[in-house]
C-alpha cells in the first residue's frame, strides 16, 4: 500500500518503511510526526483519491535527521557593466521514515 502526501508545497509518494526528505518540520530527532494532508491512499482497485484530501487518512513518520542540504551557488552577472553578485544557499530539511499508513 502506498500514499501520496502533501507537505512543504510538494507531493511525495511513500509506502511503509520508506525514507524521504521534506522541507523543515518542527521536532527533535526520534520524535513522531503525523502528516494529515494525504491526497491518495491505497493500491490497485482499493485506491482512494481525495477531493482534495482523503478524510481520516494520515501517515505516521519518525524524524531521523534535521540538517541542511548541499550548498548551491547563485551567480549573477551583467556583461560589460562590471556587475557581479555571488550568493550561496543551503536549504533546511527534515529526513523522515514512514512507520505506518492509516487509511
Amino acid at each position: 500500500m502506498y500514499a501520496v502526501v502533501k507537505t512543504g508545497g510538494k507531493q511525495y509518494t511513500v509506502s511503509k518503511g520508506d525514507s524521504f526528505r521534506v522541507e523543515k518540520l518542527l521536532g527533535e530527532v526520534g520524535a513522531t510526526v503525523e502528516l494529515k494532508d494525504v491526497v491518495a491512499v491505497g493500491e490497485g482497485k482499493d485506491l482512494k483519491v481525495g477531493t482534495p484530501l482523503v478524510d481520516g487518512a494520515s501517515i505516521l513518520c519518525e524524524i531521523t535527521e534535521q540538517d541542511r542540504g548541499k550548498k548551491i551557488v547563485v551567480f549573477k552577472k551583467k556583461r560589460r557593466k562590471g556587475y557581479t553578485k555571488k550568493q550561496g544557499h543551503r536549504q533546511d530539511f527534515t529526513a523522515l521514515i514512514v512507520k505506518d499508513i492509516k487509511a
